[in-house]
């Protein structure tokens, strides 16, 4: 790269009159963006992969420090993990997210019995119970998700996992309307952290895409199927046990699920590395011993300014963090407006109870196993494709995006299907079906977006996610507001066509990342220098295993 473009990234050279106050913030930002790229990427591509070139360690450190970092074939490197010890992390990741999940939608069906208790009337307040701890999701990942990327996943983990039972407990006990709201936020807060942590995790541990992609896939099914089966719970144990077992019985999930946790171990390869930097330290009694993510910059200025705004940088300033959140959050918002919705058409309409109604769901579930399966089908036939050298898997947004191109047309077919089937004269089977196509669609919508850009973004997965997760909960939080009022007004016909119509315009949004994907890619801060960095890196590994392999032949020749 010139001095010249160098310059004019950091926001050092001039621009024309009428541009400079239009690009000012983006001068400002990209200043930010490249500084944060650099110093992300010396730090973890130097601890998770390979060592780097010489310049590395005297631009990161004085030269009396020695810096480490993993040797191609380290065991400890979680990249070089057992197979066994990595399908750990995968299913513990998975049953923590269930337990976040289960619990958003935990009191669906309760919400009469709460509000019965509680003497609440307004349907606005009734609504409260889930969008507080949706709200919990929106200031959760801000924090967790960088976080994680500073101090590592584990710790973030266990700590907000004992946040999400302490508060699961005292949503049980609540005393009164408010304190339960309070105690759901609070909830949500720790409940947030897996979304925005696990797919870090997996990115640790699976350096190839293929096998995180499938690893992603796992993820994706736990976030869908664990909201559909609580409503069925819930609707069956409040009007029998009451609204209290409701979140008892989700503490038993929780307290079970504390089992396989003490056996999460850490993932984050600069955390792994500065752990035995430390240890180096205390057995030679050499100071000057370091882990490059300890010689970062850190203090609350480096964290406020750096660290817990990359997520929101990211969903501002990249295209595709931002398009990808837009789809995201209608598809996540409509997903929880079918809580509010569900009971319109299948209590009022044909006359069930709240359990019965919570198993109108079951399809949703369906569909998500069928996703799964859909996926799974998908990558076998993209390793074929690339064991063939096919032109088209070359491009990036070719390994992942046409799920979302198959998933996005299906959502849509679903919320037609269900407004325009949901009538007495058609039997309630008609309608519950559609959620199969919704389930699938919602599912592939997600598993492809999620995976591209966790693969767009590589290192800065955790903080691309959080962004993600950030931007749809607050859909997830608002919509169903309007839900009730929508349904009512419009009926349900054409309260969910509205919503078919959003979901029409939002999925050409795969299409066009399809058609227009690297070239956005290539305007991206964050992937111009992940590419330009992976290539000097490749470029140098080669250089070494040139010369290993002439030194080798002299030995050769020696003997």
């Amino acid at each position: 790269m010139s001095k010249r473009r160098e310059a004019n990234d950091v926001g050092l050279m001039k621009t024309p009159h009428s541009q400079q106050s239009r690009n000012a913030l983006s001068r400002v930002v990209s200043g930010i963006d490249e500084a944060d790229a650099g110093q992300r990427y010396n730090v973890e591509e130097a601890d998770n992969k390979f060592p780097q070139p010489d310049s590395y360690s005297s631009s990161i450190a004085p030269a009396d420090r020695k810096v480490i970092s993993w040797t191609e074939e380290d065991p400890e490197n979680p990249y070089n993990w057992s197979v066994a010890r990595k399908v750990n992390v995968v299913c513990i990741g998975m049953l923590v997210v269930v337990n976040s999940t289960m619990g958003s939608s935990l009191p669906s069906n309760a919400i009469p019995a709460i509000s019965t208790y509680f003497n609440i009337t307004s349907s606005y307040a009734k609504v409260l119970p889930i969008s507080m701890y949706l709200v919990g999701y929106i200031l959760g990942p801000i924090l967790f998700g960088p976080l994680s990327e500073s101090y590592g996943r584990k710790g973030i983990m266990i700590s907000t996992f004992f946040g999400f039972t302490v508060f699961t407990m005292a949503c049980a006990l609540a005393p009164n309307y408010p304190a339960l709201l309070i105690f759901r936020i609070l909830t949500g807060i720790n409940a947030s952290s897996p979304i925005a942590v696990v797919g870090g995790m997996y990115a640790d541990v699976y350096n190839d895409p293929v096998t995180r992609g499938r690893a992603m896939a796992t993820f994706m099914g736990g976030t869908c199927i664990g909201p559909i089966i609580t409503p069925a719970i819930s609707g069956f144990v409040a009007p029998s046990l009451g609204w209290r077992w409701v979140f008892w019985i989700g503490l038993i999930v929780a307290g079970v699920s504390w089992i396989p946790m003490f056996w999460l171990p850490e993932t984050y390869g600069p955390i792994l590395l500065a752990r035995r930097a430390a240890h180096l330290r205390k057995t030679t009694g050499n100071p000057n011993i370091f882990a490059p993510i300890e010689l970062e910059k850190k203090g609350w200025k480096q964290m406020a300014t750096v660290t817990l705004t990359r997520p929101l940088r990211m969903l501002f300033f990249e295209l595709i963090v931002l398009a990808t959140c837009l789809y995201l959050s209608l598809a996540y918002g409509i997903f929880y407006m079918y809580f509010e919705a569900y009971p319109i058409i299948f209590q009022d309409i044909y006359g069930h109870s709240l359990g019965v109604s919570g198993l109108m769901f079951i399809p949703i579930a369906g569909g998500t196993i069928a996703a799964i399966a859909v996926f799974l089908w998908y990558d076998s036939f993209l390793r074929k494709a690339q064991a063939q050298n096919k032109p088209w898997t070359v491009k990036e947004e070719s390994q992942r995006l046409p799920l979302a191109c198959i998933g996005g047309p299906m959502y849509v077919i679903a919320l037609f299907w269900l407004g325009w089937t949901a009538n007495k004269d058609i039997h309630w089977a008609v309608p519950m079906l559609a959620g199969l196509p919704f389930g699938m669609g919602f599912v592939l919508i997600f598993m492809a977006l999620l995976n591209y850009l966790t693969d767009a973004y590589e290192i800065f997965a955790a903080s691309a996610m959080a962004a993600a997760s950030c931007a749809r909960s607050i859909a997830g939080a608002v919509l169903p507001f309007a839900a009730t009022p929508m349904y009512h007004r419009l009926g349900v016909a054409w309260a969910s066509s509205l919503l078919g119509f959003l979901s029409l315009g939002m999925c050409v949004i795969p299409f066009l990342f399809l058609w227009k994907g690297d070239r956005i890619r290539a305007g991206s801060r964050f992937c111009i220098y992940l590419k330009e960095k992976k290539e000097k890196e490749l470029a140098h590994l080669e250089q070494e295993r040139e010369v290993r392999r002439l030194n080798e032949g002299l030995v050769e020749e020696k003997v």
